[in-house]
């Protein structure tokens, strides 16, 4: 298929910001594409590769800057000039492939299989030479390129394409275009983690054979909020099964064989970050072949307490240095489902069965590897009981379980509910910043964060307040240097910032508000800590925000 017909489509797309038609244009898409479902639907997505895959492209902004200026001829400077008056480099890209197009001719048609293969190449190219060869490659497809063409591999390459597709619009997308009903495509999904894969049985009719693969993430089930032991038990009903809700990080374990591979909830493989767990795993779980639902805490190993989510964090997004991180940040592996054993799919078994499963193949090691504490009672007083001997423990609160539930991926059900002290935080993504001042001129100063509402996200306000400038988890510096490859765009000091990285906002009260696109604004917003185990498409929306706005005013009366 010719790129040109790809891009066509990416046109359409960003020219409304309505849910109904970006479906509709992606839908007759696909109805008659016949071939490359694998390119076609990543690339739209904005990507090449589907989203529990660790590989990254993994190209700067400086690296475009000399690919653009390979392939067109301009020199760096002017490159730079025009990123400076567009702010967006696929753009810039466009601009200068068209002046150059203007002298000569083109020679070979662009395909979008040419495109997905040249960016698939990018991260394994390593050692020596690799940077040339990666600048390369992307010069290669911009020198085939039409300008319009030119644009959209650059924001490909850049992860910054723009073009509003969210999962929700692929999802109904695929369903119209095949006529398949939305929640089995959702549910393919759940298991399969690639919307290519699930396009291909969709086309076939064949989604009740979407199947768990070890090594795969599938969406992890979550839960909803309630705000008393009461409530806990009008949700769930009587008995229930009461569990610690810790203060660590969701990680999915696949083991096959001798094999052992880590995921969070955001389906990101830390295998690497955690060398340790696989070892333990694989001694002290039996079994071939499972996926194990956990959670990791960290904790000092002097005092044997446990520790904020935070400290662990610091283990998730490095990449050297592991060997000193293990030793002053040890983990405690906290086992509390499983939904895959021995071949068989366990989703459908009850929860009580599970556990059961669990408590035969899982040898307890204090401070190493344990299932998750757990009480089964009809008692609010024990219950309530329990609550409180958990948050004395320093953890968030405790899940509240129905015990016949099964295990549904990616959905909030009432299934299982969680009950932690009533804290007026949001989490929320970061989609601007404003550059500092002074000894701050080189940091991000000042954040923008917002909501999520359908694809879309809605500005609540700006902090700065909770970063410090060293000593601290959170950092201008660190923050700055996480956030620079998701800048989209430029306008004197302002910036925005792709929704990437996500917040935990506490804030003194929710108020109306004209200024932000949500409608509300935060009084007094700081932020408490990053949340890497949140994606942008996991943070609270403007429903959430409105409940706690209610809230509030009924307090107030």
């Amino acid at each position: 298929m010719d790129y040109s017909r790809l891009c066509e489509v990416y046109s359409h797309l960003e020219k409304t910001t309505k849910r109904l038609e970006k479906t509709e244009i992606l839908a007759e898409f696909l109805k008659h594409a016949q071939v490359e479902f694998e390119q076609i639907i990543c690339l739209v997505q904005g990507t090449v590769f589907p989203p529990w895959d660790d590989r990254k492209i993994g190209m700067s902004s400086q690296l475009i800057i000399k690919v653009i200026s390979l392939a067109t001829g301009t020199s760096i400077n002017g490159v730079v000039k025009e990123l400076k008056r567009t702010g967006d480099l696929g753009l810039v890209a466009e601009l200068l492939i068209r002046e150059k197009k203007q002298k000569t001719l083109r020679k070979e048609i662009l395909t979008v299989k040419k495109v997905f293969e040249n960016l698939r190449k990018l991260p394994e190219l390593t050692g020596e030479g690799a940077v040339a060869r990666k600048v390369g490659l992307v010069a290669e497809l911009l020198s085939f390129a039409e300008p319009r063409e030119a644009r959209f591999i650059i924001r490909t390459v850049l992860e910054t394409m723009r073009v509003g597709i969210a999962e929700g619009i692929v999802r109904d997308a695929i369903a119209r275009a095949f006529d398949v009903n939305a929640k089995d495509v959702e549910g393919a999904f759940s298991l399969l983690a690639d919307y290519a894969e699930v396009a291909k049985l969709a086309k076939e009719k064949k989604l009740n054979e979407a199947r768990i693969k070890i090594g795969t993430p599938i969406k992890v089930m979550l839960a909803i909020r309630v705000e008393s032991i009461k409530e806990g038990f009008e949700a769930i009903g009587k008995p229930a099964i009461f569990e610690y809700k810790l203060d660590g990080f969701r990680v999915q374990i696949h083991k096959k064989g001798d094999k052992v591979a880590l995921f969070t909830r955001r389906m990101e493989n830390v295998t690497k970050q955690f060398p340790e767990v696989p070892l333990l795993i694989k001694k002290y779980i039996k079994g071939e072949s499972f996926i194990i639902d956990s959670e990791i805490v960290g904790y000092n190993k002097k005092t044997y307490t446990y520790l904020p989510f935070q400290n662990i964090s610091q283990r998730i997004k490095r990449k050297y240095d592991i060997e000193r991180l293990v030793k002053e940040f040890p983990v405690e592996i906290n086992i509390f489902d499983i939904v895959y054993y021995e071949g068989k799919n366990l989703l459908d078994v009850p929860l009580i069965k599970r556990r059961k499963l669990l408590e035969g193949i899982v040898t307890h090691l204090p401070w190493q590897i344990r299932l998750t504490k757990r009480l089964i009672t009809s008692n609010e007083r024990e219950a309530e009981k329990f609550y409180k001997e958990s948050l004395k423990h320093g953890n968030e609160g405790i899940m509240i379980k129905n015990p016949n539930a099964i295990y549904i991926p990616g959905r909030r059900v009432e299934g299982w509910v969680k009950l932690k002290p009533i804290m007026e935080t949001l989490d929320l993504t970061i989609t601007g910043a404003i550059w500092g001042e002074g000894k701050r001129a080189t940091w991000l100063g000042s954040f923008v964060v917002a909501c999520r509402k359908d694809h879309e996200f809605l500005e609540v306000g700006k902090v700065g307040t909770g970063i410090k400038e060293k000593d601290n988890d959170v950092t201008f510096e660190a923050l700055t240097k996480e956030l620079k490859p998701y800048i989209i765009e430029h306008k004197g000091k302002e910036v925005k910032i792709k929704p990437y990285l996500v917040l935990e906002i506490a804030y003194e009260e929710i108020q109306k508000s004209p200024t932000y696109s949500s409608g509300f604004a935060l009084r007094f917003p700081r932020v408490v800590r990053i949340r890497y185990d949140r994606s942008a498409g996991e943070c609270d929306d403007i429903a959430r925000v409105v409940e706690l706005y209610n809230k509030q005013k009924r307090k107030e009366k």
